[in-house]
């Protein structure tokens, strides 16, 4: 037979324990929730249910960036690009690449080279230390430090963690943004966006050229290189190059860059040996 009178107590006690908690925490859950936000903001309790992980991209430790990266990086090279295979190549500008990182604003990140096979002169990053370079770009280039010279650009971009304040700007247009953050799977895909589209601002690329210029100097290369790329692609005939139509004020930052190297010269002239670099992107040949 059942104690209703002992039932009874015990499911008042029971109640009085669990109360006040679950009501301190939908009390915050609904300050967080009121709190108004740009564009259509995603609830935040569903997520907190879910499980959904989500980053705060104004303070992302570089744990979570490096994590997000890889995903981004995932999804690039499954759908987005195709990759180019020969170990050679591949080895040569992963050295290139692991070099100019060293000496860079960030070298305690992974970093990862990637070729991407495509004819266009293009060359991109995103979170986390991942660079891509396509091989009409390696193609161009005359030699290693010109090369190096677009490798430590994008390197410069994510010194400036240029992609993480562009998806921050891109998920706050967008009404993207909740309470907590940006969920996983949003931030991967505009991330992807970010890498494939490269909108980059001018204030952004003035800035990956310095952040460059220092990383090639340390490391030993021709500071002249980086004029003389971008200055070569400029006269070629025809339609600007990828690499600089995504890339605004060309001629500005040629003129910045010159200033830079007249006020801290560099005697490094690591690089430039063309036969060099052509039996080193030899397959491509």
């Amino acid at each position: 037979m059942l104690n209703w009178k002992g039932f009874i107590g015990n499911y008042r006690m029971w109640r009085r324990r669990w109360f006040y908690p679950v009501i301190s925490v939908v009390v915050a859950l609904s300050l967080c929730l009121s709190t108004p936000l740009p564009g259509r903001a995603l609830d935040l309790l569903p997520l907190l249910f879910q499980g959904v992980q989500v980053f705060q991209l104004s303070n992302i430790s570089s744990r979570q960036e490096v994590d997000l990266g890889k995903q981004i990086n995932q999804e690039l090279v499954n759908s987005q690009v195709r990759l180019y295979r020969n170990p050679e190549v591949n080895r040569y500008v992963e050295k290139v690449g692991r070099r100019l990182a060293a000496n860079s604003d960030r070298p305690d990140l992974p970093y990862t080279f990637q070729v991407v096979e495509d004819k266009s002169i293009n060359a991109f990053a995103t979170l986390g230390g991942y660079v891509y370079v396509h091989t009409g770009l390696l193609k161009t280039a005359d030699n290693e430090a010109e090369l190096a010279s677009v490798l430590a650009h994008e390197i410069g971009h994510i010194g400036g963690k240029h992609v993480v304040k562009q998806m921050q700007q891109k998920a706050l247009e967008s009404g993207l943004l909740t309470a907590a953050g940006l969920d996983r799977s949003t931030a991967v895909q505009i991330g992807v966006q970010l890498a494939r589209d490269l909108p980059r601002s001018r204030q952004n690329e003035f800035e990956a050229d310095e952040r460059g210029l220092r990383t090639l100097t340390r490391t030993g290369y021709a500071q002249s290189a980086m004029v003389s790329f971008m200055q070569k692609l400029l006269k070629q005939g025809g339609s600007v190059p990828t690499f600089l139509s995504t890339h605004p004020g060309t001629s500005d930052r040629i003129a910045a860059l010159k200033r830079e190297i007249e006020e801290q010269p560099s005697n490094g002239s690591y690089g430039l040996d063309k036969a060099s670099y052509r039996a080193n992107i030899r397959p491509l040949a």
